[in-house]
């Protein structure tokens, strides 16, 4: 399975514009098998708590030097800070993490069945491996590594249809703002 390839089109203080650019871009996509994965950095008790709760049954596993995880059965609280992640969340579980992250670096990815053809710079469909928008709150990357006080949407499209994620920013009266980068998974 190879990496997608991401691209960032928005970066803004006001993390509803940010998930109202998502809202876009996801209608247009082909929203068959539509999930969401989050990922989020963890350093307080009282976010983890938070993200317990909208999150009860996920994987993590502890940060720098700690050995902790949820695969030995540990108590995520005595191994801060974690990363924590949920693979193939439904929708409705969106609004109530990016509440309960706080300022945590976090990312939201919308994973569905493909993009719309292009046929200005000449693609057809996009789909499997490239067809995602993620949302990087308090964060500027995809590998949650650089804290930021404002928040990124990035698209997702294959490495050989590059040229898709311009053409994707432009459909929502936007354009891209850095490089296009492989993502982490």
């Amino acid at each position: 399975m190879s990496n997608s390839y991401a691209q960032p089109i928005l970066r803004t203080n006001d993390l509803w514009e940010g998930l109202c650019i998502v809202e876009r871009l996801l209608g247009i996509a082909d929203l068959r098998d539509l999930e969401v994965d989050f990922e989020v950095r963890i350093s307080s008790r009282h976010i983890l708590s938070a993200v317990l709760v909208v999150l009860p049954d996920t994987q993590w596993w502890a940060e720098g030097d700690g050995d902790g995880s949820s695969e030995k059965g540990d108590d995520p609280s005595a191994h801060l800070p974690i990363r924590l992640r949920g693979w193939a969340m439904p929708l409705e579980t969106v609004q109530p993490f990016l509440k309960a992250v706080g300022d945590s670096p976090a990312t939201v990815r919308w994973d569905f069945a493909g993009w719309p053809e292009a046929p200005e710079v000449g693609l057809g469909m996009g789909g499997i491996r490239g067809a995602f928008v993620t949302l990087c709150v308090n964060v500027r990357d995809l590998d949650l590594e650089e804290p930021a006080t404002d928040h990124t949407v990035f698209v997702h499209v294959k490495q050989i249809e590059a040229e898709r994620a311009p053409w994707l920013a432009a459909q929502v009266g936007l354009r891209v703002i850095g490089d296009l980068v492989m993502a982490p998974y």
